[in-house]
């Protein structure tokens, strides 16, 4: 039988080889919120989510915020990407990537190859990712100045609308991201059994 363990920690190059990893991720994608026939939908929210379960590191999260940003400059400065979505809300993106990747952090310790274990990051991720569109998407709209007269009912509606898109968007890649990382254990705790001696 192969016992699931408790995931360490990573350090050294293991470390630096995932975060960038996720940030390849982010520059890939973020430039396109669903994706389109050449792009794939944006990865930021799994990303912050899987670098809290995987990094856990402040100063990490820290500068996948500063790319996150760095990134939305370039797109509006250079890529006549709408600039519609930066306004005073902006600053609560921060926030909204730490309900993510906070949440990744606390699960982490919990987090073994097991499938129960694989399927309670999942659910993290599902009230993570929901709360932080909530964060990003009220900020928004309540204080963006937008919108003439925000109410209740058009927030309720807006939120409906577009939250399940985004949340769905995240929580495909984090079921790749939990996929592999069961394949990849299997792997090692099968490759780490002692063989058997031949009677």
């Amino acid at each position: 039988m192969i016992r699931s363990r408790v995931m360490k920690p990573l350090s050294g190059s293991r470390f630096a080889l995932l975060f960038a990893v996720l940030a390849l991720v982010m520059v890939s994608t973020r430039f396109k919120h669903f994706g389109d026939a050449l792009h794939l939908p944006d990865a930021s929210m799994a990303v912050f989510f899987l670098g809290g379960l995987y990094l856990r590191r402040h100063v990490a999260f820290v500068l996948l915020v500063a790319l996150a940003v760095a990134l939305d400059w370039v797109s509006i400065r250079y890529a006549a990407v709408s600039d519609f979505c930066v306004t005073v809300a902006y600053a609560f993106l921060p926030l909204a990537y730490a309900a993510l990747w906070y949440a990744g952090r606390w699960y982490a310790p919990r987090l073994r190859a097991g499938l129960p274990s694989l399927l309670g990051a999942f659910g993290v991720a599902l009230l993570a990712a929901s709360l932080s569109f909530a964060i990003s998407n009220g900020s928004f709209y309540w204080l963006g100045g937008r919108y003439a007269n925000p109410h209740v009912a058009e927030y309720a509606a807006r939120l409906w609308q577009w939250g399940p898109l985004f949340v769905r968007t995240t929580l495909a890649y984090v079921a790749v991201a939990l996929a592999a990382h069961a394949v990849c254990a299997r792997i090692m705790a099968t490759s780490a059994m002692p063989h058997r001696k031949e009677a």
